[in-house]
């Protein structure tokens, strides 16, 4: 096999975000690099994002802004490539951005711009793309440290190449490097596999288990028929459970729950959990119609709460929550509802509880959490600690990001710095 199999120094297993920016980052260091997909194309996942303007990093990058078994992890990466270098790449290719809330970096034009600016920097210094392949097998060859992996591929064929039967010969390459960037199982229509954490398993390595993350919440039960009603409307809430919470705005959708808020949230989600929706964050609803009680008893619960909040709750919003919540008392005046009954309307309003019955999945999920278990690998340089030669960047690892930019910083500042080792 060795006669007949192509030689790199490094060969990368995925071309999206960070392992296009590992290839880079290693050709620039004069080494010979191949870069193999299965996809039809090069950073699907990078097109699609930020509704095609691609979310590219964020001003402000920290750790606590991702999560994973072990929180320190990220930190070495992330401090030794931070988001201005990136930035700074996007500016000497002269692709227009812009800010929007929170520090989040966004193209003005197209994601595709920050694809062709990969690709750009990938041919600059000879890196090889190939698209359209199938990773067979990875197996290692013991005896020669120059050419430890040898990796063989097919040409991924197209539904009339499988019609017709057509048989491809296999093609073989050997590496000292290989690096698996093959991302999480998050939106399979894009191509996504396991096939990252079946060769770390291969190798010995242990998974934390996935689940899709940055994903809308679903709802089976009475309150999906409620929320269905509400599709469309969004608001600023605060959006929180058990671990930590989030002011940001909510989306109601025909499946459940979506937006920025929920979507954050999701990172620190699991099945079963109760999630808690502060509705008006600005006001205290007990105290509202406690007051208003003793002032303007004759008033009507919806009354004051259309009033005295600027208009906060949509109309539609208002009156889903009179259904739910004080239908038998809505065209009563305040002076005859028992003080108790509006703390509960109140505290339900500041502190909605509802129990997801799952999220929309991988379909729609932006990231996978969890993945290969990050203990087992080298936080400086990316390397596996049971297998010489062989790194995991990008989402294949477990580490997750918030929404925001960050799951790209941690593609472009791994990708680094197993770049500049391998």
């Amino acid at each position: 096999m060795d006669n007949n199999a192509t030689h790199y120094d490094v060969i990368i297993i995925g071309a999206g975000a960070s392992g296009l920016y590992c290839a880079l980052t290693a050709g620039r260091r004069g080494r010979r690099v191949l870069v193999l997909d299965h996809a039809n194309k090069v950073g699907k996942k990078i097109l699609m994002s930020g509704g095609g303007r691609c979310n590219f990093t964020n001003y402000f990058v920290e750790p606590e802004h991702f999560i994973g078994d072990n929180q320190h992890f990220c930190k070495s990466a992330l401090s030794r490539y931070p988001s201005w270098e990136f930035i700074a790449m996007v500016e000497k290719h002269k692709i227009a951005y812009h800010e929007r809330e929170h520090g989040q970096l966004f193209c003005d034009d197209s994601a595709k711009d920050i694809v062709a600016m990969l690709l750009d920097e990938c041919a600059a210094v000879g890196v090889q793309v190939r698209i359209n392949t199938q990773i067979d097998n990875v197996t290692i060859n013991e005896g020669d440290e120059h050419k430890r992996f040898k990796v063989a591929t097919t040409k991924k064929l197209g539904k009339k190449e499988l019609d017709s039967a057509i048989k491809t010969a296999p093609t073989l390459y050997s590496c000292a490097s290989l690096v698996v960037a093959t991302g999480g199982l998050s939106i399979p229509t894009m191509g996504a596999s396991g096939l990252g954490y079946e060769l770390a398993q291969q190798f010995g390595h242990t998974l934390t288990p996935t689940d899709p993350s940055l994903v809308p919440f679903t709802f089976t039960d009475k309150t999906g028929e409620l929320l269905k009603a509400l599709a469309g409307i969004s608001l600023p809430v605060v959006a929180s459970n058990t671990r930590t919470s989030f002011k940001l705005p909510l989306l109601f959708t025909h499946r459940g729950l979506s937006g920025p808020a929920m979507l954050q949230l999701s990172n620190y989600w699991h099945i079963g959990e109760t999630i808690e929706i502060n509705l008006l964050p600005e006001t205290d609803i007990t105290e509202l119609l406690l007051t208003h009680k003793k002032m303007h008893p004759k008033q009507l619960i919806r009354t004051v709460l259309t009033e005295n909040t600027n208009n906060a709750l949509p109309k539609k919003l208002l009156a889903t929550l009179q259904t739910m919540l004080w239908e038998d008392v809505k065209d009563t005046e305040l002076a005859n509802i028992k003080d108790e009954r509006l703390t509960q309307i109140g505290q339900t309003i500041n502190g909605w509880q509802l129990k997801p019955s799952g999220t929309e999945g991988y379909r729609t999920a932006e990231v996978t959490r969890g993945g290969i278990k990050t203990d087992e690998v080298s936080s400086k340089a990316m390397q596996s600690k049971l297998q010489q030669g062989l790194y995991f960047i990008g989402e294949v690892l477990d580490v997750t990001g918030w929404l925001g930019g960050y799951n790209f910083q941690w593609a472009w500042a791994s990708g680094f710095v197993c770049g500049e080792v391998v």
